[in-house]
């Protein structure tokens, strides 16, 4: 039995950046993959190929739709689609080699195969029984799907399917209007496909900010997608070759049926927890399968802890990252810590769209006083000058003391531009500081200073 300081089970990026973290901090360490690769959903089917993918149609779509106005003569690229397969997965590629890399620098046993605790202070691979101080749990989450919908990877799929599709189908049907089924969406509409999306809710992108949500819709709209809203999916039916969506409008109860080519199943993500034997141990769980961790992301048994999807908040890379540090810094008796208060997201279409905080709806419902700054793309020199004027800059601050409770962006380079939003809120700055800090021009991140000085006596450019 090998023994550990820490054994850390699933090699994305909470995982991995957790294993790091706990051998920088002089604790002997192993992780166990069950992949042939490292990296976890994000690195091999999720994050980095989608963002190929989606940079690929994006150019497409400046070819197709602006390289004409910027003197670009000549006839628009056609999509190889195989190459752009290979150009994803050669994304990949570098990627999960780069982890690889990470690993064998820090002195990171690697452990490939598939992990059960049989035991606090046990991991068992295979017939191996290792012996360890602690364990974090970094499993992630798998695709959900819905009663009456049968995946098949083929015609029904997850986002997995869907980054390694045979063909560009005609027509796409889209099951939930979160994240993930408006970026791959958006990808397959400007591939050429007719995408339709089926959203139960009356609105897209659930819990982001109303007025954001209202504005992404009519823009991806503009783009082609058609929306079907308050749309409940009661099963699909599908053959060798199309597949068809039976749903029924929640308004009336009444029952339609849509056909297409693919149907991409985008309903969210579940705690990825099967064969780890949780249940024997008796670790805690939530009523939605999520492992209950307290304040130092450990579970109700000593020297047991979970990060990431398989715990509560919100299933994203970074969080999942940031509570890799943060456990690996409890382990080694130091103070780690997580602001879940400063957490950004972001949808990478085209317009990016980005937020951290609170929106107008959670301050409404907490009786906030709170002020708005609002300013647009079109008054930003630089994003005209891309044709990328649409979407705007919201930043929310508290009424009296003017400290920044929150920003929205729908534009370009939404998610990079949330991050000095998130820098000023983690030093509790205010809408002031941030507008009198000199932004360079002509740069995008002006949009942001102008939106905090509309947060005073108002924007300049507005």
């Amino acid at each position: 039995m090998a023994n550990y300081d820490v054994i850390i089970i699933g090699a994305g990026p909470g995982g991995y950046v957790s294993a790091i973290r706990c051998a920088q901090l002089g604790l002997k360490t192993a992780i166990v993959e069950g992949r042939d690769t490292l990296g976890g959903t994000c690195l091999n089917v999720g994050c980095i190929p989608s963002k190929a993918l989606l940079h690929a149609s994006h150019m497409l779509h400046e070819a197709e739709h602006n390289f004409g106005a910027m003197g670009l003569k000549g006839k628009s690229p056609s999509v190889d689609w195989k190459q752009m397969l290979a150009y994803k997965n050669d994304t990949i590629g570098q990627n999960t080699k780069g982890v690889e890399f990470l690993m064998k620098k820090n002195k990171i046993d690697v452990i490939k195969g598939w992990a059960t605790i049989p035991a606090a202070g046990q991991v068992q691979v295979g017939d191996d029984v290792l012996a360890t101080k602690n364990i974090i749990i970094a499993s992630g989450s798998e695709p959900a799907s819905l009663p009456g919908v049968e995946v098949d990877e083929k015609i029904v799929v997850t986002s997995t399917g869907a980054l390694e599709l045979g063909k560009i189908p005609k027509k796409m049907v889209v099951i939930g209007a979160g994240v993930i089924g408006l970026e791959l969406g958006s990808v397959y509409a400007r591939l050429g496909s007719e995408v339709t999306v089926v959203e139960f809710l009356d609105a897209i992108t659930p819990g982001m900010d109303a007025e954001v949500q209202r504005s992404f819709q009519k823009l991806l709209t503009k783009q082609g997608l058609k929306f079907i809203m308050g749309a409940a999916v009661q099963k699909t039916e599908a053959n060798k070759t199309k597949a068809k969506v039976h749903y029924k409008l929640r308004k009336d109860d009444s029952e339609h049926v849509i056909e297409a080519d693919t149907v991409l199943v985008a309903t969210g993500r579940k705690p990825f927890t099967n064969g780890l034997g949780l249940d024997t141990l008796g670790i805690e769980m939530s009523p939605r399968g999520q492992i209950k961790v307290g304040a130092d992301w450990q579970t109700n048994v000593a020297g047991i802890y979970a990060i990431g999807d398989v715990i509560d908040g919100p299933m994203l890379a970074h969080k999942a990252e940031d509570e890799g540090l943060a456990a690996a810094e409890q382990i080694a008796g130091k103070h780690g810590h997580v602001n879940y208060g400063v957490i950004p997201g972001v949808i990478y279409t085209h317009p990016e769209v980005a937020n951290v905080g609170e929106t107008e709806e959670t301050l409404k419902e907490q009786g906030r006083n709170y002020k708005v700054g609002k300013f647009s793309f079109m008054g930003n020199g630089r994003a005209k000058a891309v044709f990328a004027g649409e979407g705007f800059v919201k930043i929310l601050a508290d009424k009296d003391t003017d400290r920044i409770l929150g920003a929205h962006i729908i534009g370009p380079a939404a998610g990079d531009l949330i991050h000095e939003v998130c820098v000023a809120m983690e030093f509790g700055a205010s809408a002031e500081d941030l507008a009198m800090t000199c932004h360079a021009h002509p740069t995008y991140s002006e949009a942001v200073r102008e939106a905090a000085l509309a947060c005073g006596d108002g924007a300049i450019h507005a």
